[in-house]
């Protein structure tokens, strides 16, 4: 009987550790989303792809963020002679916060520095994507980071991609 009550503790526990744990992104009215399984983050623009990512761009400089890259894979698709949907990779960060990741698994740097993805879906819909941090820190079994810095990476990336979603 003792090792049911104790089985039963066990699978209690681990329920309620999972609730808490449970993935959500934080919006930029400071709620939390669900989080897909994935771990991707879709947020429809309200805008064309060249004035989303301009706007994108815009917001990154004006947070102070470091942009490092702006990556047309839609032409370096048609360069290789491959039609895809229009599709934008940019890449940026804060390098501070971004190597704590790296320092507490090397692994993370596969997800570092940011990629937030601009593109066109069957409809001509545009959105932006990227993946949640706390994915990311899951998915790298990051530990050891100041949990405020990284709820306010969280954050910054809500905020970033709702200077384009519908009010």
């Amino acid at each position: 009987m003792n090792q049911y009550i104790a089985h039963f503790c066990q699978a209690a526990t681990l329920s309620v550790v999972l609730a808490l744990s449970a993935p959500g992104a934080a919006r930029a009215d400071g709620n939390v989303a669900p989080v897909p399984e994935s771990g991707i983050i879709k947020v429809k623009s309200v805008y064309s792809k060249a004035e989303t990512i301009a706007r994108l761009k815009q917001d990154i400089a004006a947070k102070g963020i470091r942009f490092f890259d702006e990556i047309d894979q839609s032409k370096l698709a048609a360069d290789a002679g491959i039609q895809i949907r229009p599709s934008t990779l940019l890449v940026f960060g804060n390098p501070p916060l971004c190597t704590l990741f790296i320092r507490s698994n090397a692994l993370a740097g596969l997800d570092w520095p940011v990629r937030l993805l601009v593109f066109e879906d069957e409809q001509g819909q545009v959105w932006t994507a990227y993946t949640d941090f706390a994915y990311i820190a899951r998915r790298h079994d990051v530990r050891g980071m100041d949990q405020d810095a990284f709820n306010k990476a969280t954050g910054v990336i809500a905020s970033i991609t709702s200077s384009v979603r519908s009010r």
